[in-house]
């Protein structure tokens, strides 16, 4: 199990500092209408991201029957296109970030503050099947499929990979909840500092996990 979590924790670190979920999280926190919105984006975000890795872990494990050196490497295949893909990813994310005007992210202050509880609830879900969401719930429902763990024990490990993945849109949303005027200079500014600096952040992630996952994935070759 601990080498499940190994595998697994680079992946998480990278859904946590995830840019766009921590950026909507902290706009809904901002907004008027934040505790209507907050609680349904958070078990929108957290079910739609456990339903990526459940899924992608039992469509691994339940590939046709086969010798466990071939199981590996059909994994390790899917992991290396799930890597390359990530650095594909970050390529176009870079190439995006370095023409993009300066204040372009910071549209998503008026677009995100007259969100209710049914949107908010369906953009948590949403979140996690853009291109980058997708792919490392993907990488990491891979990666508990490769540690051939028993359901029991596949269950926890999912379990902690959710609550790490996810810290960074809990903690915030549960102390902005529990005591809003403290914290509401210190979301202003994280959004601003995140205005500025999002997309660098999301290239170094990407560039990160895909070789990370790229690495895991021909080591089972």
């Amino acid at each position: 199990m601990l080498s499940a979590l190994g595998h697994l924790l680079p992946i998480a670190v990278a859904v946590a500092v995830s840019t766009l979920p921590i950026t909507v999280t902290i706009l809904i926190l901002l907004s008027p209408r934040r505790n209507q919105a907050a609680i349904p984006f958070l078990i929108g975000w957290v079910a739609g991201m456990t339903a990526v890795v459940a899924v992608s872990a039992l469509g691994a494990s339940t590939l046709p029957v086969m010798p466990v050196r071939k199981a590996q490497t059909s994994i390790g295949i899917a992991e290396v296109v799930v890597g390359v893909a990530l650095l594909f990813v970050a390529g176009l994310t870079w190439r995006r970030t370095a023409r993009a005007p300066a204040d372009k992210r910071s549209r998503w202050i008026d677009t995100l503050d007259s969100v209710g509880p049914v949107t908010a609830l369906g953009l948590g879900v949403a979140l996690n099947v853009r291109p980058k969401g997708l792919l490392l719930g993907v990488a990491a429902g891979l990666s508990i499929a490769g540690s051939s763990l028993k359901s029991p024990d596949a269950v926890i490990v999912i379990a902690i990979y959710i609550a790490l993945s996810s810290s960074t849109v809990i903690v915030p949303i549960i102390v902005t909840l529990l005591a809003p005027a403290r914290m509401e200079p210190r979301l202003v500014l994280a959004r601003d500092w995140l205005n500025q600096n999002s997309g660098h952040i999301t290239v170094l992630v990407l560039l990160m996990v895909g070789f990370v996952i790229l690495g895991d994935g021909l080591s089972r070759l």
